[in-house]
Parts: structure tokens; C-alpha cells; sequence
């Protein structure tokens, strides 16, 4: 007998035994009348640490019952306390402990909507996620530095970044590290569909390559209107084989994201992210970009600007220029006011 029947049939027999000691009334109001003192669903989360008092306590507090009876009496019968399963489940304003019993020993979770963020390092991706699932973000860094692991996936340390499609997806709150790197491998795949696959290929971009770049795009300019524009200007650098001169990978490759002002000394790092001395892109992506940062690679705006540099005004947007002595001036407005608000 499957667990299931096994359940039913065991709530039918301590219903027909306990009526047999009291009222039909009783019995109702014990199993099938509501219990929970709730304006809107509630939710409690069931983790590998909790055992039945636990979670006796979780009900209580989350729902407010009237009474635990009817939800002691089968959870203690029906040997729930060996057979907890972890996961999110709902209270309901309408539910008796008959419906409620079943959710948990069934396993019947409510999903949870797990955002990925558009963030600078896998570390505070892992953090993140962690922040929202059962997982430990300990079991997610681990699999994300094992080689063999991501090997097998198709990437490497640097361009594992590329894996991960910044949005809000529907899942399991108790799912393991596994499990989300396989739906992230999902998602991965929904996302470079048939289209914008042949988008980059028509760049001469594969999609690692175009995250790469999306990255470097959005890390200079969080303007979503501009993203387009800048990396027009990186597609028409990288056409004419020159180097990237990208501000923000030479932070990458120093991990000093506060950087204000790149200096002379900065840009003598020899590292395979310094695009001031090694042409072509960097090995992977600097951050996980966001959809928009890829949709503006993929959908760039054709001109023919290679320079840009910092409005003067810091209003977070850039002056374009086609010529050395056009962005030379631009550069020159850029510094002063630089030097002007002491900023090094």
C-alpha cells in the first residue's frame, strides 16, 4: 500500500475511533471545522532541523488555532514525526486540520518565487539565494567552485557567471544546490533560444562571449536607454581589432570595485582582465548581467563612435565621440571636474 492510502486510511480509522468515544460534533470541530484565526494565507517553512514539536509550535504561531488537537492526534498516530518532509507550506483562512495534515505529511509545498540577481560576484549570488531557500549558501559556493562540476556543465571558472539569466523564477523553497543549478541550466537554455542564438552568431558572439560583453556594458553605465549605445561602441572596437580600454574589467581584475578614478598604476596590472593591455575580451563575464544588458548586446545600435567618456555632469551617461581629438576634449572637460570635486 502506497503512502497515500495509507494515510487516508489511517485518518479514516482514528476518526471512526475517536467517534466512537465522543459526538459527531466533536469529531467535527476537531477535524473539518476552521481552526486558524487568519485574515489572508500564512506560510511556515519546515527545514531539515524540525522535528514535531517544532513544528507543532510553527502551526501555533503562524496560524493561531483554536485548538492543535485534531492535528496532534493524527500527526502522533500517523507517525508524521518519522516521515517530516521539509518545504513551504500554506495555512489557509479556511483550513481545518484535516486539510492541513494532509498538505504536510504529503509534502504538498506552495512554491516561492526565487529572484536571481544581476550581481558583481558569485559569492553574493550564492548569499543571495541562500537568503531565500532552505539551501545553505555554503552548498551552493561548493558547487560552484568544483571544477568537475561546471566542466561537465560546459564552462569554466571565468564564463560560469554566464550560466545564471537574472530573473524571478517559481520553485521549491526546500530544493537543493543541485536541483537549482539544473533549473538555472533551464532557464539558461529557454532564454538562448533559436533567435538570440542567431542574434550573436550574426555579431560573431557566442553566448558567453555575449554576457562577457554585457557585463562590461553594464558596469559602465546603469542608464538602460544608453546600454545600446555603449555597446555599439564595444562591438565596433572589437570589429576593428582594437583594444576594449574598459574601465570597469580592470577593476574586476584588481576586485576593487570602489575604484573612482583608473590611475596610470592601474593600468599596468598584468591581468587577463586588464582590456588596457590584452585585446579581444576578458575570460568571462566581470558580473551576472541582467536581461536588459544582454537584450542590448544582442540588439546594439549601429554608429560608429569607438570612444566615450563620463559626462562632465555625472549624470551616469557618456559623451560619444569618432575621433581621438573629438574624445581628447571630452576627456579633458571629464578630468577638471574631477580635479575640481577632489575626486582620485
Amino acid at each position: 500500500m502506497d503512502k497515500k492510502k495509507r494515510n487516508i486510511l489511517v485518518i479514516v480509522i482514528l476518526i471512526i475511533m475517536l467517534a466512537g468515544a465522543g459526538s459527531a460534533g466533536t469529531v467535527y470541530y476537531y477535524f473539518f471545522s476552521r481552526q486558524f484565526n487568519l485574515s489572508k494565507t500564512a506560510y511556515i517553512y519546515i527545514d531539515r532541523d524540525d522535528n514535531l514539536d517544532s513544528i507543532y509550535s510553527k502551526i501555533e504561531s503562524t496560524g493561531h488555532p483554536k485548538t492543535m488537537y485534531g492535528f496532534k492526534f493524527q500527526a502522533e498516530r500517523g507517525n508524521y514525526g518519522e516521515n517530516i518532509r521539509t518545504g513551504r507550506y500554506a495555512i489557509r483562512p479556511e483550513d481545518n486540520m484535516r486539510y492541513l495534515y494532509r498538505r504536510l505529511s504529503m509534502g504538498y509545498q506552495t512554491p516561492v518565487n526565487l529572484t536571481i540577481p544581476s550581481v558583481r560576484t558569485l559569492d553574493r549570488l550564492a548569499r543571495t539565494v541562500a537568503r531565500q531557500l532552505m539551501i545553505d549558501s555554503v552548498e551552493i559556493a561548493r558547487l560552484l567552485a568544483d571544477s568537475s562540476y561546471y566542466t561537465q556543465m560546459g564552462y569554466t571558472k571565468e564564463t560560469l557567471p554566464a550560466l545564471f539569466i537574472p530573473n524571478t523564477y517559481e520553485v521549491y523553497w526546500n530544493m537543493s544546490a543541485d536541483a537549482f543549478m539544473k533549473r538555472m541550466q533551464k532557464e539558461h537554455a529557454a532564454f538562448w533560444n533559436k533567435e538570440r542564438r542567431g542574434k550573436a552568431a550574426n555579431i560573431g558572439l557566442s553566448p558567453e562571449e555575449v554576457a562577457t560583453l554585457a557585463s562590461i556594458v553594464e558596469e559602465e553605465t546603469a542608464n538602460n536607454a544608453e546600454k545600446p549605445m555603449v555597446a555599439g561602441l564595444y562591438i565596433n572596437r572589437l570589429n576593428k581589432g582594437m583594444l576594449l580600454q574598459a574601465d570597469p574589467t580592470v577593476k574586476f581584475g584588481l576586485q576593487e570595485f570602489g575604484l573612482k578614478r583608473i590611475l596610470n598604476k592601474h593600468l599596468a596590472v598584468d591581468s587577463p582582465y586588464n582590456t588596457y593591455k590584452y585585446a579581444g575580451l576578458p575570460p568571462g563575464p566581470i558580473r551576472i548581467p541582467s536581461i536588459q544588458g544582454l537584450e542590448s548586446v544582442l540588439n546594439y545600435t549601429h554608429h560608429n563612435f569607438i570612444y566615450m567618456c563620463a559626462k562632465e555632469d555625472f549624470s551616469g551617461t557618456h559623451n560619444f565621440a569618432a575621433t581621438l581629438s573629438q574624445h581628447m576634449a571630452n576627456a579633458r572637460r571629464y578630468q577638471q571636474e574631477l580635479n575640481k570635486r577632489r575626486i582620485k
